[in-house]
């Protein structure tokens, strides 16, 4: 009965306090935003010292609320690490590659020296965005006004500013954001809680905690080549994506049917750590000469708060959740393989083709669920306790960042 008045409560809260689905993008973030009272309302909707077992869900709101993302990308995306891509992008000097997040668009490149430096994408003239995409720049050269930038960020060339009073070129160079990589990954962070000369000394302590040495045991690594990136516009909240991640296999036998047939299901087991969540598996035996893509086990890391990690077989893969607003995200998935594998084409494309076919199926189930969460019926829902610790856990570290 207390489970059942506390479920009716959040859901009186949730729709007193809920606005109407909006496809709306998140307004400019400031450094630390003052809370909104309905998105404050939402944050404490969920309690996270309820046991997993007697605990509802996260109410609809954090999942449509336009105000409740600022929020989040606020207290949650611009502060701490974050994972932007990975070390084959920027392999050689002169690399590059550019991202955005919510309202802040980076730069990400390796300058001639071999360094790994990362800035705001904006040119200090009249705002325009410098670069985009990726591949090899000598300098940056905005396309409005041909101010020109080296990939150290100095103001090389500051076009018809003849007459211009109180002008210092240094002081007009790119605005630099930290930037470290750990394993073959790139990580920046957007505030300034460390100075670059100690970044690499803690990146790997404050990015994965104590999952550092179980991450780094179990083949994730810089050892595996990177062959092929696929981006997936969802219409879903990116944290639907992310539960769904994190249900511990639970949807894995209704909704992916050929992918639940090489695997043991009942082997599944989820650890959690300070910022990160494993689920682990093992394989089904395969058959002599079949294809077998998985191996013997898999491992599936969540790092917080939108970076997946899947190692199995010769295989890794990652995807990163991106918000675009409230009810939409972009997820990159970056596959890399043993380089003994590199030359099997026909073994790289069927690997492909079923990994696609499981996207493709996810995609419908997260799909399906923003539809049900914009729903004026549906408030909270309840956790599977025996599988979905991994989610609860994810929850409780949002409920942490936003109640800061």
């Amino acid at each position: 009965m207390a489970i059942a008045q506390s479920a009716a409560a959040f859901t009186s809260a949730v729709r007193s306090s809920r606005p109407r689905p909006s496809r709306a993008a998140p307004s400019r973030v400031a450094a630390s935003m003052a809370t909104p009272e309905p998105a404050r309302r939402l944050v404490a909707a969920f309690d996270p010292a309820i046991p997993l077992a007697s605990a509802v869900t996260p109410p609809s709101g954090w999942y449509t609320d336009p105000d409740f993302l600022r929020l989040e990308l606020d207290r949650v995306f611009l502060r701490g690490w974050q994972a932007v891509g990975h070390i084959w992008q920027v392999k050689n000097p002169n690399d590059y590659f550019t991202g955005r997040l919510g309202n802040v668009k980076f730069v990400i490149c390796r300058d001639a020296n071999g360094k790994l430096c990362a800035f705001h994408n904006v040119c200090r003239h009249h705002a325009s965005l410098l670069a985009c995409g990726s591949g090899q720049k000598s300098c940056f050269q905005c396309p409005y006004h041909g101010w020109t930038y080296g990939l150290d960020g100095v103001l090389l060339k500051a076009t018809r500013i003849s007459g211009i009073k109180n002008f210092n070129k240094n002081d007009f160079g790119l605005v630099p954001i930290q930037v470290a990589t750990w394993g073959p990954f790139v990580l920046a962070r957007f505030d300034d809680s460390f100075s670059q000369e100690t970044v690499d000394d803690v990146v790997g302590d404050e990015w994965l905690g104590t999952a550092s040495d179980l991450l780094s045991r179990n083949g994730i690594d810089t050892s595996l080549p990177h062959i092929c990136r696929r981006e997936y516009i969802i219409e879903c909240n990116w944290k639907v994506f992310c539960d769904n991640y994190l249900d511990g296999g639970y949807h894995v036998p209704y909704a992916h049917g050929n992918l639940a047939s090489g695997l043991q299901l009942q082997s599944y087991e989820t650890l959690t750590y300070e910022r990160v969540s494993v689920q682990r598996c093992e394989s089904a035996q395969a058959e002599q000469n079949d294809f077998d893509r998985l191996g013997t086990k898999a491992i599936y890391a969540f790092v917080y708060p939108n970076f997946m990690i899947n190692r199995y077989g010769p295989w890794m893969d990652t995807n990163l959740a991106v918000p675009l607003d409230a009810a939409r995200c972009k997820v990159i998935f970056d596959y890399f393989l043993d380089k003994s594998l590199l030359d099997d084409q026909n073994f790289i494309d069927r690997s492909l083709k079923d990994s696609e076919q499981v996207q493709m199926e996810d995609i419908a189930l997260c799909e399906g669920v923003q539809q049900g969460l914009e729903s004026p019926v549906y408030g909270v829902g309840r956790y599977a306790p025996s599988v979905e610790m991994g989610m609860h856990h994810f929850h409780c570290l949002l409920h942490a960042n936003l109640s800061e």
